[in-house]
């Protein structure tokens, strides 16, 4: 197939990427190489399948209407990944306005795009922060989620309602992941164990949250590939079964579905942090601090509606996942 991926240089994206040519297909990259981190690490990602003759890179911005045109009109793409976005939970207090160009406006693109075209399925990324102050745990896709807690969490709750309003009015058929603690190889610098492996590499003290209490569905990026990946060969369909009277968050009388995509056995943060000490071997230093301000204490994803419709669970252990980015990170800088 050919399938245009947005955020190629990013953590998951460059995964999705890569697998998508080992199994034959095409891939057009989207990706703007946003300064919010480092753009060598996001270089380095690329370099690894740039020179893939079936890879094309598109160095353009979501918020380009006409870049984004432009990219559906001349390589016509059958399916769709939208992973390019704004990420980073406390970034978007600073920086509001981002958040929306890129995962409000840019979006609407890409639904655009869709719709004009033709796209067979569209699988975008969303995230188990929807939950927002949910407390009845695990997190369910049929839970309501109109209480996010931060403009990141928001602006996803507002991409699957805009997917879900082009499914019905115009046929897309569109599938959301709401992502839950994605980790591994290759990551983001601003994620706590890329900063925890750091600092305790650098002798430097981490800070804790919550005191280190909190829970979290750890999901290596391995499971996350293979999950998004079956998802978007499964093209959804409307749910006959689906009542407007009760209606069920996560599925419509649309083409259109919602999944949870997570590790089923969430760890506490500070089991976390002992299994990355012994990966490197040293001691962190650690300072405590309560939760921070648009945290919520604990998440653990229900993925059965994952498991029931297309065939898969996230696999990978938490403790194999740490020692796979120290690892990695260790042969990358070099320390």
């Amino acid at each position: 197939m050919k399938i245009l991926v947005t955020g190629t240089a990013g953590f998951i994206g460059s995964h999705v990427a890569m697998r998508l040519l080992d199994r034959g297909d095409e891939v057009i990259g989207f990706d703007n190489m946003s300064d919010y981190y480092d753009v060598t690490l996001k270089q380095a990602r690329l370099a690894r399948f740039a020179d893939n003759p079936r890879y094309t890179h598109i160095a353009a911005d979501l918020a380009d209407r006409e870049a984004v045109e432009a990219a559906f009109a001349t390589h016509k793409p059958q399916r769709v990944i939208n992973l390019a976005a704004q990420a980073g939970v406390r970034y978007a207090a600073t920086n509001p306005h981002v958040y929306v160009s890129s995962n409000v406006t840019g979006f609407l693109h890409i639904l655009e795009g869709c719709r004009h075209h033709g796209v067979e399925h569209l699988v975008f990324a969303s995230t188990s922060s929807v939950y927002g102050a949910n407390t009845k745990m695990p997190f369910s896709e049929h839970q309501s989620t109109e209480h996010p807690l931060t403009l990141y969490a928001a602006s996803k709750k507002a991409n699957e309602q805009m997917a879900h309003s082009y499914s019905h009015l115009y046929g897309v058929p569109s599938t959301g992941l709401r992502f839950f603690t994605v980790y591994g190889p290759w990551g983001r610098p601003d994620m706590a164990l890329f900063l925890f492996t750091k600092a305790i590499l650098a002798g430097e003290p981490i800070k804790v949250f919550n005191h280190g209490r909190h829970k979290r569905s750890f999901t290596y990026v391995d499971d996350i590939v293979e999950g998004v990946i079956r998802t978007l060969d499964q093209s959804p369909t409307g749910n006959s079964e689906w009542d407007g009277r009760r209606p069920d968050p996560a599925s419509s009388n649309a083409p259109y579905r919602i999944y949870n995509i997570g590790n089923e056995q969430p760890v506490e943060l500070l089991r976390y942090i002992e299994l990355l000490e012994q990966s490197l071997g040293r001691k962190a230093k650690m300072e405590m601090f309560p939760l921070q301000a648009g945290d919520v204490p604990d998440t653990e994803a229900d993925v059965s509606e994952l498991i029931k419709n297309v065939g898969y669970r996230p696999r990978v252990a938490v403790d194999v996942g740490v020692t796979n980015f120290v690892d990695w990170y260790r042969h990358y800088y070099g320390t």
